[in-house]
This record gives C-alpha cells, sequence and structure tokens, in this order.
C-alpha cells in the first residue's frame, strides 16, 4: 500500500471559500477514480503554514501514477494550481 499526502498554503484571495472548494472537488474523485483505495482532505483549523490537507491510499505506485494522471484528477490539480502558493507532498509505503 502507498500513502500520498500532500498540504497546501493558498493565496489570501478568497480563501475561505477555495479551501472548501479544494474538499469538495478531491472528495468527488472517489467514485470516479477507482484506483483510490482511501481519500480524506481536512482543512486546517489550528493556524500553521499549510491550509489543507490531503491523505490518500493506493495500493501500488502504479495506481497513484494512474491516479495522478487522470484527466479528472488534472482537472482538480488545473483549480488547485491557480489558488495555492504552495504545495508539499511525501508518498511512503506501508
Amino acid at each position: 500500500m502507498v500513502k500520498h499526502i500532500v498540504f497546501w498554503k493558498l493565496k489570501e484571495e478568497n480563501k475561505a471559500e477555495n479551501v472548501k472548494e479544494i474538499k469538495k472537488r478531491l472528495e468527488a474523485l472517489i467514485p470516479k477514480i477507482d484506483v483510490i483505495k482511501k481519500l480524506e482532505v481536512g482543512i486546517n483549523e489550528n493556524g500553521g503554514e499549510y491550509d489543507a490537507a490531503l491523505v490518500s491510499e493506493f495500493s501500488s505506485y502504479d495506481d497513484l501514477k494512474n491516479y495522478d494522471s487522470h484527466p479528472e484528477h488534472l482537472k482538480v490539480r488545473q483549480f488547485i494550481g491557480g489558488v495555492a502558493v504552495q504545495r508539499a507532498a511525501v508518498d511512503y509505503e506501508f
């Protein structure tokens, strides 16, 4: 199994709306991309450097690559790219 964790820091403009939209769009991928084993999005309510986090699980790195290049995921990435100023990610087997 592979865990994929991503953090985003968002632009200040429309931050509250954009972080909710990121959560909504990412969670909507669950029924659309069958390689997703688990996916959850958290909105940081405690301050700190990042505004949102994605924690997702896949059976393999190949499945993670399939998710990463899936057309529905690419649409979400495009939206996030327009509202985020920073991104950090970690992938690991467990």
